[in-house]
This record gives C-alpha cells, sequence and structure tokens, in this order.
C-alpha cells in the first residue's frame, strides 16, 4: 500500500481470526467456535472428546444467531482479552515524525526501525503537497497556526516546499560529506530532519491495533499518521473483518 509520497505499508505475518476470539472467549466452558450464522439447539451440538470442536444435527437446527452474537457482545461490554489471540506484523516505510507518533503506542507493539548507526538512511523527504499546508483545522490546536501569523496562501505554500527541498538537500550534502570525511554514522546522522523516511517493523495484537485505530483515525490525528492508520485498517479488515465491522459500528 503506498502512501505520501514516497512511503508504504505491507503485510509482514499474521495470525489468528474472528474464530479464534470466539474460541479464546469460549475457553472457560469448553465449546470453541460454533459457527457464524444459525446455531443449533444445545442438545444437538456434540463436541469431540479433547477439543472444542462442535459437530452438529442439521434436523437440530433452531434458527438462533450464530457466534456473531458472542463477537458482538464481547466488543460491545469491553471484554478485551479474547481480541489478544490474533494479531498482525508489517513494514511500514514512513516520515520519522510519524514514527515518533507511532511509538507512543508501546504495549503491547513491538517495533524494529533501521539504524542509522548501521546504514547510511535513504535520501527520501516527505514534502507535504500545497493542499495539505492549506489545511487549517479551527478545532485542533496541533493543526494550527501561531498567534499572529499571516494567512497561509497558495504562494508561500509553495515557496515553503521549495525552501523544505532545498533545507533537505543541504543537510543530504552534509550528510554524504562527513561520511566520506569518516564522521562515524552514528554522529553523521544527527543533523537529518524528522522528514526524512525511515523503515520499520511493527507487530501486535488485535486489540492493540484496535486501540491505535481509535486514536490515529480520529479527526484529531495529524493527517500523515491517519493515512497510515486508514491502511492498517483496511489490512486488518481482509483478516477479521466480522472484528473490523463491530469497530466501525462505534
Amino acid at each position: 500500500m503506498p502512501i505520501l509520497d514516497h512511503g508504504y505499508l505491507t503485510l509482514i505475518d499474521k495470525w489468528g481470526s474472528d474464530e479464534s476470539i470466539i474460541e479464546a472467549a469460549r475457553m472457560s466452558t469448553g465449546k470453541g467456535f460454533l459457527g457464524w450464522g444459525p446455531l443449533h439447539a444445545k442438545d444437538c451440538r456434540q463436541y469431540t472428546p479433547g477439543t472444542s470442536k462442535a459437530v452438529h444435527n442439521e434436523a437440530c437446527c433452531d434458527g438462533g444467531p450464530g457466534d456473531e452474537k458472542l463477537l458482538k457482545f464481547l466488543w460491545e461490554n469491553a471484554h478485551a482479552t479474547p481480541f489478544e489471540m490474533a494479531g498482525m506484523t508489517i513494514e511500514v516505510m514512513a516520515p520519522i515524525f510519524v514514527f515518533r507518533e507511532w511509538h507512543r503506542h508501546r504495549v503491547p507493539f513491538g517495533y524494529n526501525e533501521m539504524s542509522a548507526r548501521y546504514t547510511p538512511l535513504p535520501d527520501l523527504n516527505y514534502i507535504p503537497t500545497v493542499e495539505r499546508l492549506l489545511v487549517n483545522s479551527k478545532t485542533n490546536k496541533q493543526a494550527g497556526t501561531i498567534k499572529d501569523s499571516a494567512e497561509l496562501t497558495e504562494t508561500t505554500a509553495e515557496l515553503f516546499r521549495q525552501r523544505l527541498q532545498v533545507s533537505y538537500g543541504n543537510a543530504q550534502a552534509l550528510y554524504e560529506s562527513a561520511l566520506a570525511d569518516g564522521v562515524p554514522k552514528e554522529l553523521a546522522r544527527i543533523h537529518l530532519p524528522v522528514g526524512r523516511y525511515s523503515r520499520m517493523r511493527a507487530t501486535g495484537n488485535l486489540r492493540g491495533w484496535l486501540a491505535f485505530l481509535k486514536l490515529r483515525q480520529a479527526p484529531g490525528a495529524q493527517y500523515e499518521i491517519r493515512v497510515y492508520a486508514d491502511a492498517m485498517h483496511d489490512l486488518l479488515a481482509e483478516t477479521f473483518p466480522r472484528t473490523i465491522k463491530l469497530f466501525d459500528a462505534k
């Protein structure tokens, strides 16, 4: 999934499913996952000894709701631990300032970001579009401008973009010069801007990813991390469609 001007988000690994959540929730009763859609009368559920798998007798179908009823109950009543039994690992390329916001989500996440101590960072930098620069929320203090600032126009927005490009170029020139002069990689990087792209692997269980979406898809979240959260939402929806449908109905 390409994001922004140079970023991306891609699936590395996934585990569990909507069914896994039901299985985990029913550990106390040993009934396991019974099925989506119509269930069968209780006396028609036969369980294989030593397992949580049920064999149904179609002749006893009572037409009641399936395990989506339990999934909805778990979600709406904040029974969160079953949602920890599934999860996803992704790889992300994003501006460093996006990662700084992302890394605030510490539990239950794991991160491994590329290190400029060992390898030079790619010469890729985020330049917002004119349209992005002109967005100014009256209700979001973080998105607002400073007091008594001039009104941003398309002309001054484009001028900022040009100056930003020059600044990035100067930073890269100093970086390359420092590396060539033998400055240690861990110190040659110290002046690089937070608009520089980096890469990381991020892993977390479904409960954590849903908390991430709740905060980072919110209207008040910064646009740049919000588009990554939107992409993560779409990725999760492919593997956990019933859970994400409940999340979207919030």
